[in-house]
């Protein structure tokens, strides 16, 4: 999707800039409408070199703030709010209290943003890398509403269970990255100091070598020969490989064939279904158009695959196509699904059933990540089998031939 650099002013009269990611300028027009920003002027962004010094930024913010700073931040906003402190002295006496001097430093450069006369949404728009577009969203409309502290309880509780998610894909992942690691690590050690001293001996035997230890020989030469080649050769990979999935050809080529790998295509298919619904089903409680919360959901799935069919979904209602023919014509929803959106079209109460559809995925990630385990540990010990069968035959099939030939002479 296109990216949108604008300058525009607040209802106070205060200037603002910034970059914003809609198909045209007039939905960028659009957006900053809802927020309140009358543009004055939107440039699209060609392609230019990255600001080195602005992704270091942005690194280093999301490197030291994690998303359980987030979570707790939504917490006690929602807590100061309700019991009516003013809101740049609460965030005042946050910057003092928490732990995390970074965000310490962010949330007293909110507070500032705040005494200018800044709106809170204004102010957090600023720190992209730790509030997403939902967050403003969601943020801008409570402000609006004077519903700020029902905001942020939604924000608690939408980040609440998008960090049990990743804990639970963390836990399902473990294992298997713990034995891929284990298996690398004995992959290096055999080359580099178990097989030449095997190959001296076979070399000095001078019989013909079998082609499982001709194998083991050869990648244990190129190991310790080349290791130098092998590890510049995998850095520049590994390099331009990252540069190139920055692309939005590359991220799009990668987080389409995410979504086809076997078994765990489907699990992840199915996480990103449910935090669309999650965010369509808070942002449209908040009172945003659904053609922008569309544009907020397509940005929140963090999968342009995905992202674009939820583009085509906003492109469809602007035709004047509904939500449920929208959603059927991608093909992303069961059956099941589509008729309780469209149960939840025809009652009114579509920010309840898309809330109801989101717990139905989660319940179904849930389900597969207990049980992803049962799936790859059968995998995981065929492979070390054969890894193992491999360095057996490797090794003792020579050592068998020399004891038949000392036994025969």
């Amino acid at each position: 999707m296109p990216t949108f650099e604008y300058t525009g002013r607040t209802n106070k009269g205060e200037s603002v800039r910034g970059r914003m990611e809609a198909l045209s300028s007039g939905g960028v027009a659009a957006m900053l409408a809802e927020q309140g920003i009358l543009p004055l002027k939107i440039l699209p962004i060609t392609d230019a070199p990255p600001d080195i010094f602005a992704g270091v930024q942005r690194w280093r913010s999301m490197r030291q703030i994690g998303l359980r700073d987030v979570i707790m931040f939504c917490r006690q906003m929602a807590t100061l709010v309700k019991s009516g402190i003013p809101i740049t002295k609460g965030i005042r006496g946050l910057c003092e209290t928490t732990r995390n001097p970074e965000f310490a430093r962010v949330l007293g450069e909110l507070a500032d943003q705040l005494e200018k006369g800044h709106e809170l949404a204004n102010a957090i728009q600023r720190h992209p890398a730790i509030f997403s577009n939902l967050f403003v969203a969601v943020v801008h409309i409570g402000e609006r509403s004077g519903r700020l502290d029902e905001s942020f309880e939604q924000l608690h509780g939408y980040l609440k269970l998008e960090e049990e998610t990743r804990k639970q894909i963390k836990s399902a992942l473990r294992y298997p990255t713990m034995v891929l690691i284990a298996m690398m690590m004995a992959l290096v050690v055999i080359n580099l100091f178990v097989i030449p001293p095997f190959a001296d001996l076979f070399t000095r035997f001078g019989s013909e070598l079998p082609w499982a230890t001709q194998v083991l020989i050869t990648s244990s030469n190129l190991t310790t020969k080349f290791w130098h080649v092998g590890l510049s050769g995998g850095l520049v990979a590994f390099w331009g490989i990252r540069h190139w999935l920055e692309t939005p050809t590359g991220q799009l080529l990668w987080h389409r064939f995410q979504l086809r790998i076997p078994k765990v295509g489907a699990i992840l298919e199915r996480a990103l279904l449910a935090r669309f619904c999650r965010t369509l089903s808070i942002t449209l409680g908040a009172g945003l158009p659904v053609t922008q919360c569309l544009s907020i959901a397509s940005r929140a799935v963090n999968n342009r695959h995905v992202g674009q069919h939820v583009i085509q979904m906003r492109e469809d209602i602007e035709g004047g196509e509904s939500l449920t023919a929208a959603a059927e014509s991608t093909a992303l929803f069961t059956p099941l699904v589509l008729q309780m959106m469209a149960v939840g079209e025809e009652t009114g109460s579509i920010e309840e059933t898309l809330g109801e559809v989101g717990e139905y995925y989660e319940r179904e990630v849930e389900f597969d990540l207990k049980n992803i385990g049962e799936v790859i540990e059968p995998v995981m010990i065929v492979f070390v089998g054969i890894l193992v069968l491999g360095l057996a035959l490797g090794v003792y099939l020579p050592l068998w031939e020399m004891g038949s030939l000392s036994g025969g002479g």
